[in-house]
């Protein structure tokens, strides 16, 4: 631990690099407004609160419905940045579906992000560990459960759950995981059964985050911000759920 900024060493040190790197580019005359995109211009500060993450997230993916793509943190110089260290600002658990890629949904780069990608956002401890890390370590300030429509897990889950039917394998476990929002689903299914409980996982997966006894903490100090939202297929737009810093 560094004594003078309560951080890890390597973290301190991508810390003071990412500084210096951002005076290199002020005192060069270089912006990142003005550097054409996708090139190395200067890096933007590590946001340090639940609202700033948020705000850099939400502004990425604007980026991604318009079009209109940064793709910062790509380049070389990027990548032997980050070599010794990381300092990711958010942590994003979302589904193994390969139509909703975080990094690319949020229009960020190398070291941004930790992303965990499971079934239908399922959890269990070491998942929910994962989860933990950085906020615990490091002080991640934000932690997004992403939804997203048409999800195939959930479907195959809801099939499995309202017909009997337990799915082969390890997909079994996944079902499991995903009981609760099921339950809830049956009390009130609405005209698309599997979308509603699409909706009741992502706020289960993150009311349970919320709090946890590690997690919910740092929540109520205000050091952590926890939100569930759910991204459109059709649209790429990201909405907020629940937990959306104020």
């Amino acid at each position: 631990m560094d004594i003078r900024t309560g951080l890890p060493p390597r973290r301190a040190l991508l810390t003071a690099g990412l500084a210096v790197a951002a005076a290199a580019g002020a005192l060069s005359g270089c912006s990142a407004a003005g550097a054409p995109k996708g090139t190395a211009a200067a890096p933007e500060p590590r946001p340090a609160t639940p609202e700033a993450a948020f705000a850099r997230l939400m502004a990425g993916n604007r980026r991604w419905v318009s079009g209109d793509l940064e793709h910062p943190d790509r380049d070389p110089q990027r990548r032997e940045l980050v070599a010794l260290a990381q300092a990711p600002f958010g942590v994003v658990l979302s589904c193994i579906d390969s139509r909703v890629s975080p990094e690319l949904i949020f229009d960020t780069g190398l070291g941004d992000l930790y992303v965990l990608r499971t079934g239908g956002q399922a959890i269990g401890p070491v998942v929910t560990g994962s989860v933990e890390y950085g906020p615990m370590t490091g002080g991640t300030p934000l932690v997004v459960v992403l939804g997203h429509q048409r999800c195939g897990a959930i479907e195959a889950a809801y099939e499995s759950l309202r017909d009997g039917k337990p799915l082969p394998g390890n997909l079994q476990a996944i079902v499991k995981a995903l009981e609760p929002a099921y339950e809830l689903t049956v009390k009130d299914p609405g005209p698309d059964p599997v979308d509603t409980m699409i909706h009741h996982q992502i706020k289960v997966t993150a009311d349970d985050l919320r709090a946890n006894d590690d997690l919910g903490p740092l929540v109520k100090k205000g050091s952590l911000g926890v939100v569930g939202a759910y991204y459109s297929l059709d649209t790429g737009k990201v909405a907020i759920l629940t937990g959306a810093p104020a």
